[in-house]
Parts: C-alpha cells; structure tokens; sequence
C-alpha cells in the first residue's frame, strides 16, 4: 500500500505582560486538527528577549502536540486491533 499525505502546520504567539502564549495547529489531510499550546513567563529580573519566551513556549506547544498524537495514535491501533496499545517513547 503507498500512501502520500500532505499536513500543514500554523504557530501563533502572542506575548503579553512577560507571559508568552504559543499555538500550533496541524491541519491533517483529513481535514481535522490537532492542536497544541504552550506558555513562557519571563522572570521580572530577566533581560526582555522576546526571541526567548517564543521558543520556549513553542516547544511546549509541539510537546503538548505531540503528546496529543501519541494518545490518537494509540486510539487508532486500539480501534483497529481491540487490543490495548502500549507505545514506547
């Protein structure tokens, strides 16, 4: 069986306040979504380096995304083979 799919990903981040938010939506060929946030708070004694916050709360955000896959994931094997799935990380 060859299988081609094509996903596409959006990352939004807003800082507010020394908190910054991320959102990373994955568009699924399918047509559904998956998404994932993440949050970054600077230390008020910490240098303003915006660049920061956005990385750190974008990793967070593909965590929490891909945690998410991992459990969508597991659903899937378990509809298919009525068996529990135990995935490795």
């Amino acid at each position: 069986m060859e299988h081609t799919a094509t996903w596409t990903m959006n990352i939004v981040i807003e800082e507010h306040d020394g908190q910054t938010r991320a959102e990373a939506v994955l568009h699924k060929g399918d047509g559904t979504t998956h998404t994932g946030t993440g949050l970054a708070r600077r230390n008020p004694i910490d240098a303003d380096v915006p660049v920061i916050g956005d990385e750190l709360a974008v990793a967070r955000a593909l965590a929490d995304l891909s945690h998410q896959l991992l459990e969508a994931t597991a659903t899937d094997i378990e509809s298919v083979t009525h068996q529990p799935a135990h995935l490795v990380r």
